[in-house]
């Protein structure tokens, strides 16, 4: 069985097991302890997410990273149809629907943390990471970034919508003082 197939299929299992869509890389490192960790980290984050970078000539729309190492299965990959006798589909066959299917995101989630006195922000769909001394500074470097990372690319291809919004969120640590 190919990589992208095992690692589909252990996702699948912790999942259902949860009963939530949600997981994180360790969990799936964990559970191919048969396989090269590196190797699962990056079909993971790279070669099976629908919102990574395209760095590989290859894909498999199976994940997205919906936070900081959280991943989800996308609804199309759930079900594991490839076991069932009446329904013999490959993975392949479910990926092609899947990028026919899927709509296009209208939102570029970033994540900002404060480091080492400036304020760094992350793209969670697109890989973009900027920086600025103030916020309006980050805000004015994340809106460049995005221009050039875009320039010359269709946004569909990115599984965005031609004029993306951007959402931002803020994260900070909770002091070591704050009682439970």
């Amino acid at each position: 069985m190919p990589i992208h197939e095992d690692i589909l299929s252990a996702v699948r299992r912790i999942c259902r097991e949860r009963d939530e869509w949600r997981f994180r890389v360790k969990e799936i490192v964990a559970a191919l302890p048969h396989l090269n960790p590196n190797s699962v980290r990056t079909h993971i984050v790279s070669r099976c997410c629908v919102n990574a970078p395209k760095n590989h000539p290859h894909r498999w729309p199976y994940f997205r990273r919906v936070g900081r190492g959280e991943y989800e299965i996308l609804p199309a990959f759930r079900a594991d149809h490839t076991s069932r006798p009446d329904q013999q589909g490959r993975i392949e066959e479910q990926a092609a629907a899947f990028v026919r299917s899927e709509p296009l995101g209208d939102t570029i989630h970033i994540v900002v943390r404060r480091s080492a006195g400036v304020y760094v922000g992350e793209g969670l769909e697109i890989a973009v990471v900027t920086q600025g001394r103030s916020l309006d500074e980050l805000l004015s470097n994340l809106r460049e970034a995005i221009r050039l990372h875009l320039e010359g690319e269709k946004p569909a291809d990115l599984g965005l919508i031609a004029n993306p919004r951007l959402a931002i969120t803020y994260e900070e640590p909770i002091s070591n003082n704050v009682r439970a």
